[in-house]
């Protein structure tokens, strides 16, 4: 049986830029960077995406279209089969990645009825903190919530690749970037925005630090969704008309650009009625619905902006279900529809626990840390760079230079411009940058 394929260009570009485009964009990077100092933080994420996450993400592509399978039949499709070890600490990724995202994707639709019932007027910053903290912690509804999203996401895998993640892809990009946009325009306008500006592009390089560079690493890696399976998965759906090299560069630059417009869509508005842009987490969920209640139209904005970021969490809950029942139907030869479904499940179950160690589980930690801030931390700061770590090695040393060089060029048909840069970062830069920083943070 032939593999299906994505349909066209512009919905291999919409799919593998919405995986990569999602609350790392919108909820994860705007806190990050408030909190890692701004600009300073901003210029060391987007090294990190040049010399890091594009090498890695071209490689992923690669190595899927190559084996036109699953993430883990791809190594054993192209003749590395004791590298499949890759494979499946992507699918454990994407899991325990799906255990806290949809939680926190529920919140947002939570967020978006607050916002059309209006529930964020005449409510001060202390107000909206406390709501916030009720809700979070409660035991059921933030579950009811994260229930239907993960329910909403496997919806649209089971319609296939074409008829669901391609579709839902070519529809929800474009109403994502016009949002963003409009938002942008929005916070750039109010009076004392410029602040915000001089905040995210002047950068106080005393503020690099070795976490910094270790947070900006985790945040690229999230937010391209690398070291996941997601960009194996999704290459193998790609057919070998497509130029990977421009692939990886256009998903590389819009996921970057979504990520800057996301920050001067949120840090004008911080710094013009006077918050602290190092709020953390609850940057998104306490201090903008303080900054829609008190700026003309905040009404509509909120809304716009929570449905934002709802569409954002769903092109990448899509992705991540993706890669797990993928895996499933191929290596385990499970259906596709209940693979889809028994994933879902599954996933639900650990979402159950991750919302529930905010508030009635608070007490039971692991190493220090909530169940669910230990799914986050273990995925962006050692599962995702471990994977890329493991694929740069892979493509830098053990991948035929010949065979790389065929399949990016199309069996000769294209032009390479890019592949002694992309061979040379995967080779030396790459895995030593990621090495370095490990390193440092266990001395």
């Amino acid at each position: 049986m032939a593999r299906t394929n994505f349909g066209s260009k512009l919905g291999i570009i919409a799919a593998a830029a919405g995986s990569a485009v999602g609350l790392g964009n919108i909820w994860r990077f705007p806190y990050e960077l408030g909190q890692q100092g701004g600009g300073a933080f901003l210029l060391v994420y987007i090294l990190c995406v040049l010399l890091l996450g594009l090498p890695i993400m071209l490689a992923e592509l690669l190595i899927g279209r190559m084996g036109q399978h699953n993430v883990t039949g791809a190594f054993r499709s192209i003749g590395h089969p004791r590298w499949r070890f890759i494979g499946y600490a992507g699918v454990l990724c994407s899991f325990l990645i799906m255990g806290f995202y949809c939680v926190v994707a529920g919140w947002t639709i939570e967020y978006i009825w607050q916002a059309i019932t209006n529930q964020f007027a005449d409510k001060s910053t202390a107000d909206l903190a406390a709501a916030f903290a009720d809700f979070s912690t409660r035991p059921i509804r933030p579950i009811i919530w994260m229930v239907l999203f993960v329910g909403i996401t496997c919806y649209v895998v089971l319609a296939g690749v074409q008829n669901g993640i391609e579709k839902s892809a070519k529809i929800l990009m474009p109403v994502l970037f016009v949002l963003l946009l409009v938002l942008c325009l929005r916070s750039l306008t109010l009076p004392g925005g410029l602040e915000g500006v001089a905040f995210l592009f002047q950068p106080d390089f005393s503020k690099i630090t070795p976490e910094v560079v270790l947070s900006a690493m985790g945040q690229a890696f999230f937010s391209l969704s690398l070291g996941m399976g997601c960009m194996i998965t999704y290459g193998s759906y790609i057919d070998k008309k497509n130029n990977l090299e421009h692939t990886a560069l256009q998903v590389t630059g819009l996921d970057t650009l979504v990520a800057v417009l996301a920050a001067i869509a949120i840090f004008p508005a911080v710094f013009a009625l006077g918050i602290n842009p190092a709020q953390g987490p609850e940057l998104v969920f306490i201090t903008l619905p303080n900054v829609f209640a008190h700026i003309p139209g905040g009404y509509i904005w909120a809304i716009a902006f929570f449905m934002l970021l709802s569409i954002a969490a769903l092109t990448s809950t899509i992705s991540l279900l993706e890669v797990i029942t993928a895996f499933m139907n191929e290596e385990w030869k499970l259906p596709r529809r209940k693979a889809a479904i028994i994933a879902s499940c599954t996933i639900a179950v650990l979402g159950v626990f991750a919302s529930l160690s905010l508030g009635l589980l608070k007490d039971y930690t692991i190493a220090g840390m909530s169940f669910f801030d230990l799914l986050d931390n273990f995925t962006a700061k050692f599962l995702m760079p471990i994977g890329g770590l493991a694929i740069a090695v892979f493509c830098g040393w053990v991948l035929d230079r010949k065979r790389m060089e065929a399949e990016l060029s199309n069996e000769g048909k294209l032009k390479l411009k890019y592949l002694k840069v992309f061979a040379f970062l995967l080779k030396y830069i790459t895995p030593l940058a990621i090495l370095a920083i490990f390193i440092d943070q266990l001395m």
